[in-house]
């Protein structure tokens, strides 16, 4: 498994904002925007590709244009939905799958109640937005799922990760399977709740509010 860590002074600044107790949801959810933007760039390094020829207004130019079947972008619900525009922005014209997945506050397992992805995703990259990996449930069973259904290279972008949810997927798809983690932050550890410590909260409420 492939595990890197953005190191760039725009992403650091935006990590350090989000942080920031005093940031109101809707700057938190514009700097979420502009910071899957930037963590895109470094997910898709290895988006697939094949070679075209273009007409410039001067001459035939060797280029590339990106490969099908096309990506399909899977933000986890609800919090996941707050990294889409920003993806999508970059790649407008990958599909779009949804799911959605619980955590039980006493187990710290996580279990999904909608599934909204097609049942045959064989070859296809997939781009999985998820802002916590925390202890790492909810990505473990997603990923679980994409490569059930077919799908060969799994890439998840989140804005924080704990070492402990890391190792989990680290010894959950060390067997050769080509899954990849991008974030913009390695934080120290889990609480007693598993939440991320020192870390920005929870990533759903601080985007959409808690509803009471």
């Amino acid at each position: 498994m492939q595990i890197h860590v953005a190191n760039h002074p725009l992403i650091s600044q935006k990590l350090t904002a989000l942080r920031d107790i005093n940031t109101d949801s809707p700057t938190f959810r514009k700097l979420v925007d502009d910071l899957v933007t930037l963590l895109a760039y470094e997910a898709t390094r290895g988006i697939r590709t094949h070679d075209v020829e273009v007409t410039t207004p001067v001459a035939l130019a060797k280029g590339v244009a990106l490969s099908d079947p096309k990506p399909l972008v899977v933000p986890i619900l609800r919090a996941g939905l707050g990294m889409l525009e920003g993806m999508t922005r970059l790649l407008p014209n990958a599909e779009i799958g949804f799911l959605g997945m619980v955590r039980n506050e006493e187990t710290l397992e996580a279990s999904t109640y909608a599934d909204r992805l097609p049942q045959v995703l064989t070859g296809r990259q997939v781009y999985v937005l998820d802002p916590m990996l925390a202890t790492g449930g909810s990505l473990e069973a997603a990923i679980q799922l994409l490569l059930k259904r077919g799908a060969t290279d799994v890439t998840a972008l989140c804005i924080l990760a704990a070492p402990e949810g890391l190792e989990r997927l680290k010894s959950s798809f060390s067997n050769g399977v080509s899954v990849s983690v991008v974030c913009a932050g390695l934080d120290e550890k889990l609480n007693e709740k598993g939440y991320i410590v020192p870390g920005l909260g929870d990533a759903g409420d601080r985007l959409y509010g808690a509803a009471e």
